[in-house]
């Protein structure tokens, strides 16, 4: 297998842990804007960019994703 494979593998992983261990109740009654930040933060895995969308402070957010059970999951093959 090669390395993009494997890279896809984890984020798919990743993905998975993510949405099972979500709250979808609780992400379902924020509001639009803070809602899509949340859904692309599971699905993308991309804090940041998903930060930026919300238009929260950084530390807000990361407050948020405790709240909404949302792990912050990196899973990555050691050599």
């Amino acid at each position: 297998m090669g390395l993009k494979e494997e890279h896809i593998l984890e984020d798919e992983f990743e993905r998975e842990v993510r949405r099972s261990r979500a709250d979808w109740e609780f992400i379902n009654r924020q509001p639009p804007r803070v809602r899509a930040a949340l859904r692309l933060y599971v699905e993308m895995g991309d804090l940041r960019l998903a930060q930026r969308l919300s238009g929260m402070p950084l530390e807000d957010f990361y407050e948020l994703l405790k709240k909404a059970r949302i792990p912050v999951v990196i899973v990555r093959k050691e050599d």
